[in-house]
């Protein structure tokens, strides 16, 4: 199978060592993505952001949200857990992909959320 490395703009990538999303066959599998940009803003706007930088990976390794079957979110505090939930299912509501919500220490204590996803692209 063939294997597409997917960069993203965040500096710490070549540092840590990792893609954006990594496209691997028809399966693709994005970093966590953290609402860089909007530090300051509202726990659903920022995963509004995360899923902004989510779906240009997605659009770079030819696939799209309708094609992601699993996502993991991560919040810094469980207390935000329905207004990330709600802005989540802004974007998969239809798409219903399995999800788990994991509270967790985020590197950057201004994030409220970081979001992983595959996805599948089905064969044309």
């Amino acid at each position: 199978m063939t294997r597409t490395n997917i960069p993203g703009t965040s500096p710490y990538e070549p540092i840590i060592g990792f893609s954006r999303a990594v496209r691997v066959g028809n399966h693709v599998y994005v970093s966590g993505s953290g609402p860089v940009g909007a530090d300051d803003a509202s726990p659903a706007d920022q995963t509004r952001a995360a899923l902004a930088i989510i779906q240009a990976a997605l659009e770079r390794a030819g696939a799209s949200f309708e094609h992601v079957y699993r996502t993991r979110m991560f919040l810094a505090r469980a207390e935000d857990w329905e207004e990330i939930g709600r802005a989540h299912g802004e974007v998969f509501g239809r798409i219903l992909p399995a999800s788990t919500m994991v509270v967790a220490a985020l590197l950057n204590p201004k994030w409220r959320v970081e979001i992983e996803a595959d996805a599948y692209i089905p064969e044309a």
